[in-house]
């Protein structure tokens, strides 16, 4: 619901129409659906961020249950917002009941309003994820896991169910060449948001092409529909740039649209 960039039906949606995209996504063979996560936004942040936000826990044990094979990414998961340990619990669990389809999209986070109502540090953000990433990586899948780091420090207990992938891809999200060193040395995948092809092909340059994932977003939403040959350079584009994987804004009016722009756009593949 970003006031600049949703649709008019989407103000009266349902939950229902959720579940029908998702089914759909998953029917033709989408890789992905993503769900992004604020806990409390700010009545004044709201008017530029949006204020509505699926809770992705949630949003993603329901989706599991009727679909088959797409996968989730949590878009992000702020990790200051929580301990290390209850992502690995909450998130392991969902791993499992989604047989392995969790993708952990996790970023630092920007909204230091709402840092501050949740009684999570904002000042040092930066070190505290990085930390977070690290002892995640030494307690996702494991039942009894151990890490001492420089802001968590565990042993000693049991995190049960695990998740069924002891190497859960971690997406990195952000916008500069902060968050796509981090998804080098910490991550799995680079998963940058507001930020044009031509200046992520110019960030993973600098970095020497890493070999990772990395999942960009078109500048503006794609028309299959109304103009294929247009969306399909648009495609092409976020491959020119590095793009392994695509996160998708579509122009759609309607529920019943958006899965008719899904379907296009799934057309358009070679």
């Amino acid at each position: 619901m970003l006031p600049s960039a949703h649709a008019t039906w989407e103000e009266s949606a349902t939950w229902s129409d959720v579940v029908a995209i998702a089914q759909a996504a998953d029917r033709l063979g989408y890789d992905h659906l993503t769900c992004s996560e604020h806990v409390a936004v700010p009545t004044a942040d709201a008017t530029v961020r949006g204020g509505r936000y699926w809770d992705p826990l949630a949003t993603f044990g329901f989706l599991a249950a009727v679909t088959a094979s797409i996968r989730f990414a949590t878009y992000v998961l702020v990790l200051g917002y929580h301990h290390p340990l209850e992502i690995a619990k909450r998130y392991g669990t969902l791993d499992q009941v989604s047989n392995g389809r969790l993708i952990l999209g996790v970023g630092v986070g920007t909204l230091a309003a709402e840092f501050e109502m949740l009684g999570a540090e904002f000042a040092d953000r930066g070190d505290r994820a990085d930390d977070a990433l690290r002892a995640l990586r030494a307690s996702f899948g494991v039942v009894r896991p151990e890490y001492h780091g420089s802001h968590y420090d565990f042993a000693d207990v049991v995190v049960e169910p695990a998740g069924v992938q002891r190497d859960v891809a971690i997406w990195i999200g952000g916008q500069g060449a902060r968050s796509l060193r981090r998804a080098v040395e910490l991550g799995d995948g680079w998963a940058p948001f507001g930020i044009q092809p031509e200046a992520a092909r110019d960030l993973l340059d600098q970095a020497g092409s890493p070999p990772i994932t990395v999942v960009l977003q078109p500048p503006r939403p794609i028309d299959a529909i109304g103009d294929p040959d247009r969306a399909r350079e648009m495609l092409h584009e976020l491959e020119r740039a590095g793009a392994t994987h695509a996160t998708l804004r579509f122009v759609h009016h309607s529920p019943a649209h958006f899965v008719e722009q899904l379907e296009a756009t799934h057309g358009l593949r070679p």
